[in-house]
């Protein structure tokens, strides 16, 4: 089942642009758009979007104050800020909010539908811009300990974490931010499969969302 989606934005035509490219893909299903916050409240409680893709900045209620309203009343679901801003201050309001990611809106469409997979799994995608960001403002207020720091700089092999040529083959098409019917058709195998390589993957890796498993593999220098 392809998984329930709603876009709010301001703008007509990047939300018309957005549905477009969105629409070209089978894992989503746009089942509502509007224009402002309080209109994607209203809808949320009668449309039941799986996740919901928001601007921050509109007219009557802005994206911010909407994700804390929809995410009071439908605590299920998920939701990712897709905006043009990347201000420290509009990521940390977004997050307290209980926003499930962060995006620019100048990422790819499939990595906009792959953020939406990584959403409904309980991970929280960001654009790496965002995730910089996101790390110096955590490296700001927690102190990260000496021991973990050193555990992950010390592995330098998939075969350390007991990874299959299968699910590094897998993680190195997660790098990529291409989906999982991607994955799955560039290795000849079903979206299913790929989820399950995925989640022994996260196993392994003991992480829980695309953005640290690829971390891992990127300071291992795997691809």
């Amino acid at each position: 089942m392809p998984i329930r989606i709603a876009i709010v934005d301001d703008n007509i035509n990047l939300l018309r642009s957005i549905s477009q490219n969105l629409s070209n893909f089978e894992e989503v299903t746009i089942v509502f758009k509007a224009m402002n916050g309080q209109d994607a409240v209203s809808l949320a409680g009668t449309e039941h979007p799986e996740v919901i893709l928001m601007d921050i900045e509109m007219p009557e209620m802005d994206g911010i104050e909407a994700t804390r309203i929809i995410k009071t009343k439908f605590p299920d679901i998920k939701i990712i800020m897709v905006t043009v801003f990347d201000r420290d201050d509009k990521i940390f309001e977004a997050i307290k909010a209980g926003a499930s990611g962060y995006l620019m809106k100048d990422e790819k469409p499939s990595r906009i539908v792959a953020a939406i997979e990584e959403a409904i799994e309980g991970g929280a995608p960001m654009s790496p811009t965002i995730a910089l960001k996101t790390l110096q403002m955590l490296r700001q207020q927690v102190v990260v300990g000496e021991t973990v720091v050193q555990n992950i700089e010390s592995v330098s092999s998939p075969e350390v974490f007991n990874l299959s040529k299968r699910e590094f083959e897998i993680l190195e098409k997660i790098a990529e931010g291409i989906t999982y019917q991607q994955i799955g058709d560039k290795l000849f195998i079903s979206a299913k499969t790929v989820r399950k390589h995925i989640e022994h993957i996260y196993e392994k890796l003991q992480v829980h969302t695309r953005f640290d498993a690829v971390k891992i593999g990127q300071q291992n220098h795997w691809f």
